[in-house]
């Protein structure tokens, strides 16, 4: 390199106050709501943004996107927060940059179609929230389903972005249904319907470098609206696509910070701003100001997610996906479905199925919620369907789609199929050809009904209408009606860091083992006890020396919560007395979540005996008849029949959600409904005995 190079690159302004670019290319991020559902299951929490909010605000993006997609669904689900409230707390540290938010259209922030009343509200809130632009796409590209919430997005006064789902059937953009009239078409449709901006969603990655040319350069010479390319990096084309699609004149880019990019989720800023420097579409932004920002999600922010990241894989890109083009959220679920019912090595057979159902079901685009719907049926195929029948276990979703709730496919359904899931079809067996809320009735009335004095505000009945199984269970968290789960708290880094140490002495082989501490033998005195911790039972001996007895040994003592150990009287005894004085204290041990404790650890001593302890909760009936188990990992929704009703063979007993589709599961037997071992909202593991018929 010459001196003169050098002293050109030392004169570089890498800051903001270099020149401004003619015409700079517009940048959303989407860190803090796509990044982090792709790459670490949207488990981001909003303690994990606020540290780089500020500095955000400071880069120029024309957008971040903070709030839809599956952090609605996820947050109120496993973080135990209220989802409204985020856009709040942000909105606290976001000064200048315009909130966006990915709007599944009529299905909001779920995996259906909601009533018109509930839409309506849900916009309305949203905006009153802090929301600013609504990114609204629909998995049908059926513009039908935008009618009602794009009214209440201009009635707000707010940006309306709307969006067309990037999907294919030959290996390049092309063929009788995906072609450029295609996305044409759909950009003049938008534009009639007031789109602020139209955006190119290619979820999958699916769009070639070349492909995104032609789109834009079409799109540019037929709308006046600016157009946005949301492309993910999965296949690993997002880079080159953009690049492309820049020299084609697109407006607005996505993308992450560099710890939330690549793999399933989306391409980097920083080697974007560095590409375009000093050119024509020159971002502006301070490269310095982004490592600044990096530093920080790296060092206090990424540590606390690893243990989510998919390490499997040495590559960072799938190139499968141009062949099933399943989104790579939805590609993680397949696989961890398949995990847990120990099918993983059918894991091909759902890759040459998936093709098949796509196209059986209208080669519908491969967006949350179709993909869901896709992938889940195509899971069922495999696992139930023999050489005799295909489609044995049909999901809700699918019925619904067949009988044209979700709106209107890009080719006819299969009619065998769209025949079998109507078959006895609570709507009816006729699909309808409406725009899909037409035929549904208003809920949020129904919704504060039903949850009643439980929400405290419109926020809290959107929430449960929404989710009526989890949502509530979230509401009774919020407010204290319920202990909140361990597993829904948030690790700290001080917890990771412990774990972090262990790993590094046990690979070391610097981690002694623990030296056993002699056991007294028992005496003639020891006595038993029961102890209730909530729904598990144990039993303690107890051996007193002189007045005061301790405890000979414990079974299961780490599992107890410190603060709801409870010792009560002898088996022997009848009734003890609340306010009798417990026979014996103890001393509680370690939270779950903290690391195990090593050699020489004070509160984990070994147990003297071993002691079977009762099954958790809820405990399999020991009624006689034929059991209804489990076909796959899920949660109840609800049981259709009550204990007593006589049920035939083949009736639909549960609704069983697996993967966020619901699955309609039948009696394997005629008779009555002798025993029902779960309630709504518990989760069940593969083969758990449902429910008993005899």
């Amino acid at each position: 390199m010459s001196d003169h190079t050098q002293v050109k690159m030392t004169e570089m302004n890498y800051g903001k106050d270099r020149p401004k670019a003619e015409n700079p290319v517009k940048v959303e991020d989407l860190s803090l709501r796509d990044g982090h559902q792709s790459l670490f299951a949207t488990r981001g929490r909003t303690e994990d943004m606020i540290p780089v909010a500020e500095l955000m605000d400071e880069v120029g993006f024309w957008a971040v996107e903070t709030w839809g997609g599956a952090t609605f669904d996820t947050m109120h689900r496993f973080l135990n927060e209220d989802p409204w409230e985020r856009i709040r707390t942000l909105k606290r540290y976001f000064k200048k940059t315009p909130f966006s938010m990915l709007l599944r259209a009529q299905n909001l922030v779920g995996y259906r179609n909601y009533a018109d009343d509930l839409a309506k509200s849900f916009v309305d809130r949203s905006c009153e929230n802090g929301m600013d632009i609504f990114r609204t796409f629909d998995a049908l590209n059926d513009y039908r389903n935008f009618e009602t919430v794009v009214e209440r997005i201009k009635a707000n006064g707010k940006h309306f972005q709307g969006c067309i789902c990037y999907t294919m059937t030959e290996p390049r953009m092309g063929g009788e249904v995906y072609n450029i009239d295609y996305y044409v078409n759909k950009a003049k449709a938008l534009e009639e319907m007031g789109a602020d901006t139209i955006c190119i969603k290619d979820m999958a990655g699916l769009c070639a470098p070349y492909d995104a040319y032609q789109i834009v350069k079409a799109l540019k010479e037929t709308c006046k609206a600016p157009i946005h390319l949301h492309s993910h990096f999965t296949s690993g084309m997002s880079p080159m696509t953009h690049l492309k699609a820049i020299e084609a004149g697109v407006d607005i880019i996505d993308t992450c910070m560099s710890p939330y990019a690549y793999r399933t989720s989306h391409a980097a800023i920083e080697p974007l701003v560095m590409t375009l420097l000093g050119t024509n579409r020159d971002t502006g932004f301070d490269i310095t100001l982004l490592g600044q920002i990096n530093e920080i999600l790296e060092r206090e922010v990424m540590p606390k997610y690893a243990h989510l990241l998919d390490d499997s894989k040495m590559s960072t890109i799938d190139i499968n996906v141009l062949l099933h083009q399943t989104p790579g959220g939805m590609l993680s679920n397949l696989v961890n479905q398949l995990r847990e019912m120990d099918a993983l090595e059918k894991i091909g057979d759902v890759y040459r199925e998936l093709p098949r159902v796509r196209k059986e079901l209208g080669q519908i685009p491969l967006v949350t919620p179709t993909s869901q719907i896709v992938g889940i049926q195509t899971v069922n195929n495999v696992l139930f369907d023999d050489e005799k029948e295909r489609y044995k276990m049909i999901t809700a979703q699918v019925r619904d789609l067949c009988y044209g709730l979700y709106g209107k496919t890009a080719v006819p359904i299969d009619s065998e199929v769209q025949k079998k899931a109507l078959k006895g079809y609570k709507r009816g067996e006729e699909p309808i050809t409406c725009r899909p809320a037409e035929v549904l009735d208003p809920e949020l009335e129904k919704a504060k009904e039903e949850i009643g004095g439980l929400a405290k505000d419109i926020d809290d009945v959107i929430t449960y209408a929404l989710y009526p199984v989890t949502g509530k269970r979230f509401l009774k968290w919020k407010y204290g009606h319920e202990d909140v789960p361990p597993e829904v708290m948030p690790r700290t880094l001080t917890q990771v860091k412990k774990e972090q140490d262990l790993i590094k002495k046990a690979k070391a082989g610097l981690l002694e083992e623990k030296k056993e501490k002699e056991v007294p033998e028992k005496s003639e005195n020891v006595r038993t006890f029961n102890v209730f911790v909530d729904d598990e039972y144990f039993e303690v001996g107890v051996d007193e020396l002189g007045e005061s007895p301790i405890i000979s040994y414990i079974q299961q003592l780490g599992q107890m919560p410190a603060q709801s150990v409870q010792m009560m009287q002898p088996v022997q005894t009848p009734k003890p007395s609340a306010k009798a004085k417990p026979a014996a204290t103890v001393v509680p041990p370690p939270p779950k979540s903290a690391a195990p404790a090593t050699s020489g650890s004070p509160t984990s001593p070994k147990p003297a005996a071993a002691v079977a302890a009762a099954p958790a909760a809820p405990v399999t009936s020991t009624a006689e008849g034929t059991p209804l188990k489990a076909p796959m990992p899920g949660m109840i929704i609800s049981f259709e029949k009550k204990v007593g009703d006589a049920v035939n063979q083949g009736e639909t007993v549960v609704i069983l959600e697996a993967m966020k589709m619901e699955n309609a599961l039948p009696s394997p037997a005629s008779g009555t409904l002798k025993a029902i071992n779960y309630k709504s909202g518990d989760s069940v593991a593969k083969n758990d005995i449902l429910c008993i018929i005899g």
